[in-house]
């Protein structure tokens, strides 16, 4: 970064090391920021498009706004905060050794084909045509063209290891575009691809991701739970989500009090629901009998009938990659799709229509079961091995089977945890019970193993000459999430509480009367001693009423605002007030810079205190 001896911003000034080690997480050169030459177009409504907190600030603060479903721009004082967040994610890769490329956002489809991801991945790919009518891809993602790369240029185990990263901007086809930039067409994103010669070394290299992310979001002022993760269509072999814990995310997690225990409700695991599964001693063969009507769970569970949902055998039809699979569950359970996709060994799959399921099994839908059943995969929850006196449709319309042993009369092709749990559930690693919340992703990492290396020859010659597919890894932070992220968790219902790493500046300075030249004089001079000082400064130098400026100050929320009336000015005096707390107090004029700069080292400091409440 160099040394400060020859920043004009510290000339003649008493040298601070606090603030310039503070000046080292700086995004920009310190300067003072005049409302009226910016555009800061504030809303008083809260408008109608933003569904959630984070979004509607980040509109009615004027850092963003909307161009169409899911595309925004960001306007000045947004993306000021937006390259905040950019240079600590950077500054921490750098640390880490990554190495920084900017790889092309337009891809050709053949790497996509090569990889295997060209259908696995289709519902989210905005495919373009060029003049000559050849297909290329916006690039969701960069696995394929980073592999490819390392193919042609590594070759052997003395480059290696190698950790590539970018921030780039990404593309996905997402069917429904909402909460702003937390689920958005286009956005922006760190990726980071970590090649390796062996496992061992690919365990250090996502050990060094997991930490400089945890360095990531402390700096960023986030609190994060770092929780167990499905690989999805990534692949690999085995992940960590970053989350935010919010009410408004699109996440759950599942976490235990003491926090020995956190993962994706995607890849949560339990001991088991709170009513136990049937397992009385083996009883007579299956049963026929009629149930006319009856087509749901709750339809058996009421009169005549009442078997209770725990008693019972959800059988559910699913077409993937062409083929009939069907998976059972306890009648009270709900199937986590994320663990049948890893168990059906496929990412395409869909509900099988009544039609396939007449075809298949012989009934539709509501009379279906696995007993006796032949030439289709059963893939069966392991809560169901043990069970016996269990209820299942019986494949013929109106008709279920009574006294169903799940080992013995179901045509099991494999067991696998297929349920998604629910809470109060004990952990399986500690037996807590469990708690459920909803979160926001914002980092994810996986050690992905050579399933692209291989598909792509990224190989290389190891120490016995031979070639061998390096061992990668795959980290994602989503830069333009995270900021809004930061919003989600940091907001009141006066505007935005940023932390001070991340906010468009650090003081906003005021004169409470434009008109009154002895304030505007004097906040004029406070302002430019603090950028002087390194201090980034939004100066209000509008001839607006002093309740307009102090609204729009609380909706921007700069940390500290400065504040210049006639009365305290006649006494000498000028008033600083924190955003976040409210806490306000008079300092003479003269002790303002100084009295700012320590409130401004003090907020800094209290970053030490954020970060991943849970490290693994």
């Amino acid at each position: 970064m160099g040394s400060f001896s020859g920043d004009s911003a510290y000339s003649g000034l008493r040298f601070d090391p606090v603030l310039a080690i503070n000046r080292l997480f700086r995004s920009e050169v310190p300067m003072i920021f005049r409302w009226t030459q910016q555009l800061i177009p504030t809303l008083r409504e809260v408008p109608g498009e933003a569904e959630i907190p984070s979004h509607q600030w980040m509109l009615r603060a004027g850092l963003i706004r909307k161009l169409g479903a899911g595309l925004y721009t960001f306007l000045p004082l947004g993306l000021r905060s937006l390259r905040k967040v950019e240079r600590i994610v950077r500054e921490e890769m750098d640390r880490a050794g990554a190495l920084e490329v900017l790889m092309p956002a337009l891809q050709p489809p053949e790497i996509w084909q090569q990889s295997g991801r060209y259908k696995a991945a289709a519902e989210v790919l905005f495919k373009v045509e060029d003049r000559a009518g050849r297909e290329w891809l916006l690039g969701p993602t960069h696995e394929e063209v980073i592999t490819t790369l390392v193919a042609n240029e590594i070759n052997s185990y003395r480059q290696l290891p190698r950790n590539f990263y970018q921030i780039q901007v990404k593309f996905r086809d997402e069917i429904r575009p909402r909460f702003g930039l937390m689920r958005a067409k286009e956005f922006i994103m760190k990726d980071a691809y970590s090649f390796d010669a062996t496992d061992e070394g690919a365990t250090i290299s996502y050990q060094k991701m997991y930490e400089a992310y945890t360095r990531i979001f402390q700096r960023c002022g986030l609190k994060t739970i770092v929780v167990e993760a499905d690989t999805g269509v990534m692949g690999g072999k085995f992940s960590h989500e970053f989350v935010v814990p919010a009410d408004t995310g699109e996440d759950e997690v599942a976490y235990t009090d003491s926090g020995r225990y956190a993962a994706n409700l995607e890849k949560a695991t339990s001991r088991g629901p709170v009513e136990p599964t049937p397992s009385v001693t083996t009883g007579p063969a299956p049963e026929k009998f009629a149930t006319p009507g009856v087509t749901t769970i709750e339809d058996l569970a009421a009169e005549p009938h009442r078997v209770p949902a725990h008693q019972q055998i959800k059988t559910l039809v699913y077409i993937a990659d062409g083929k009939t699979i069907l998976a059972l569950l306890r009648g009270d359970d709900q199937l986590n799709e994320a663990k049948f996709a890893a168990a059906a060994g496929t990412t395409l799959f869909r509900p099988a229509t009544a039609e396939e399921c007449h075809a298949a099994l012989g009934a539709h839908p509501g009379s279906l079961g696995a007993v006796g059943v032949k030439n289709v995969t059963v893939l069966a929850d392991t809560l169901l091995r043990e069970a016996r006196g269990m209820v299942t449709g019986a494949n013929e319309d109106g008709y279920h089977l009574r006294h169903v042993d799940a080992a013995r009369d179901l045509a099991i092709t494999g067991w696998h945890d297929l349920r998604t749990v629910r809470a109060d559930e004990s952990s399986v690693e500690t037996g807590e019970p469990l708690r459920i919340r909803r979160a926001i992703e914002v980092g994810h990492v996986f050690k992905l193993g050579t399933k692209y290396s291989e598909a792509m020859n990224a190989r290389f010659l190891d120490t016995d000459g031979q070639q061998k597919p390096c061992i990668m890894g795959c980290y994602g932070i989503g830069v333009t999430r995270t900021l809004q992220a930061v919003i989600e968790q940091n907001w009141d219902a006066n505007g935005i509480l940023w932390p001070i790493a991340v906010a468009p500046v650090e003081v906003e300075a005021l004169a409470i009367n434009a008109q009154h030249a002895p304030s505007v004089e004097a906040v004029e001079r406070v302002a430019a001693e603090l950028s002087a000082a390194g201090i980034d400064v939004l100066l209000d130098d509008r001839d607006e009423r002093a309740g307009v400026k102090f609204k729009d100050a609380d909706f921007v929320g700069a940390p500290i605002r400065l504040s210049v009336g006639e009365r305290s000015l006649a006494k000498g005096e000028v008033e600083i007030k924190l955003r976040r707390t409210g806490a306000v107090e008079f300092v003479p004029v003269a002790d303002a810079v100084n009295r700012i700069r320590a409130l401004v080292a003090e907020q800094w400091a209290s970053l030490k205190e954020v970060g991943a409440v849970r490290e693994q």
